[in-house]
């Protein structure tokens, strides 16, 4: 399948409703946590074990992407959205099986492994593009599409929810609400998979991204030997951490933090929460991605990662005795969670160039592979400890965010410690062509 050109004429702006198709679909990833109540119940879990399926989900959105980065440049984004399309639906499909037969592994596999690998394919699928669409905005430009994956939930939590309570919560009632997802969702993303457009190679007007690239350009292979991107892997790893962390659990949680209370949170209420959170994922991707093509990407990243450890601070000081500070801490964190995932490959456009930056924001990406199992594992363990020795409310909590204190701040050191890239790693300009032909005839 070989990449669509835009014919003459076409707008760029038609190519970010394409990308949103796609990542509002996968983003269903974040309402997760709507599962995992009916399915402990049902199948007997634990809260650790019901967030297997989204740990390897997050585990195998890296590894794909990562593996898959030099084969989507150059197949191109309607191939990427394809596979995604199949292996997203497919996964979905898989777990609906899975919980009818009351077979958890099949979910675990279905949803975890297959749609793992649609994850990541379809969030990096039209990265590279866009960037060369809106070379003069880039941080706006990836925010547009990326915030749909930090949306998706605000569409998938109520609608599960709504689901889960007309079908029932038992094994058949999960069964069908999974399989209703894989059906609309195949033909949510079909949209963008027939949209979607790459520029056409010859040069254009300022502004639009038929402009040669200019400045520093280094390939994925170069890039990945640089200092600078693995303290972006640590910056990247850290925030992811500390969002996911919150994002995982978010309805058990909130439920948790205000039992003892006299103002308890409904089913329903914490359904609308994780809804919330969505929304602030969603508006921190657009928001502060286009802040940092003002105040540059060190800066959007010394607030992620500084107030972001000062939201947590206040939550595990006084969130139990107030819920809307507790819900407005969050929210922030959240809005600094996915204002990282738009900003990063703007960050990486900046030291490596729009040359291969898709493949290298794929390899990046083993950063959110290692989080989404580091933030869902600390916060849930803990959490199960501190109820076997009887603890409750909010103080299954306190130790874990006290360690996501800890991980931004090694984020915000990391981002203290970026430099330029050194010339060495650069790809000399005549040989670019040569060079792109060369890593083009690699395997990915």
């Amino acid at each position: 399948m070989s990449p669509p050109v835009a014919p003459p004429g076409w707008s760029r702006w038609l190519v970010p409703p394409a990308a949103l198709s796609v990542h509002l679909s996968i983003g269903q990833a974040y309402a997760w946590s709507v599962f995992k109540p009916p399915l402990e119940s049902a199948l007997g879990l634990s809260g650790t074990q019901s967030a297997l399926p989204f740990q390897l989900g997050i585990v195998m959105l890296g590894l794909s992407a990562a593996f898959g980065g030099t084969l989507v440049e150059r197949k191109g984004p309607r191939w990427a959205m394809t596979v995604a399309l199949v292996c997203f639906s497919s996964g979905f499909l898989l777990s609906a099986l899975g919980a009818s037969l009351e077979q958890y592994w099949l979910i675990v596999f279905g949803y975890g492994f297959v749609g793992g690998i649609g994850l990541g394919i379809g969030y990096i699928s039209p990265v590279s593009t866009l960037i060369k669409w809106f070379p003069d905005r880039p941080g706006m430009a990836t925010g547009i599409a990326i915030m749909g994956f930090g949306g998706g939930a605000l569409i998938a939590s109520p609608w599960s929810a709504q689901m889960l309570e007309s079908f029932g919560g038992d094994s058949s009632g999960i069964a069908l609400a999974f399989l209703v997802h894989g059906l609309s969702y195949a033909v949510f993303m079909l949209l963008g998979v027939l949209l979607v457009r790459v520029p056409r190679p010859a040069a254009g007007a300022p502004g639009t991204a038929r402009q040669a690239p200019t400045g520093p350009q280094v390939s994925a292979q170069q890039a990945i030997r640089t200092p600078q991107f693995w303290l972006l892997w640590i910056v990247l790893c850290m925030n992811v951490t500390a969002g996911i962390g919150i994002l995982e659990k978010a309805a058990p949680m909130i439920t948790d933090f205000f039992a003892d209370t006299s103002t308890p949170v409904s089913v329903t209420a914490a359904a609308g929460f994780v809804a919330l959170l969505s929304a602030a994922n969603m508006a921190g991707r657009i928001g502060w991605s286009s802040t940092s093509d003002l105040i540059g990407r060190r800066n959007i990243y010394r607030v992620y990662l500084g107030v972001g450890a000062l939201m947590y601070a206040l939550i595990a000081l006084f969130g139990d005795s107030s819920k809307p500070l507790f819900v407005l801490c969050a929210l922030v964190i959240l809005s600094f969670y996915g204002g990282g995932f738009a900003t990063i490959p703007a960050y990486l456009k900046d030291l490596f160039g729009t040359y291969q930056v898709g493949a290298i924001h794929g390899r990046l990406l083993t950063a959110w592979s290692t989080a989404g199992v580091l933030g869902p594992l600390i916060v849930n363990w803990i959490a199960d400890r501190q109820e076997e020795a009887g603890r409750h409310g909010a103080s299954l909590y306190g130790l874990s965010f006290v360690i996501m204190i800890g991980l931004l701040v090694v984020g915000f050191v990391a981002n203290e410690l970026v430099r330029p890239v050194d010339p060495r790693h650069h790809v000399p300009a005549p040989k670019e062509a040569a060079h792109a032909e060369r890593q083009q005839s690699e395997p990915a």
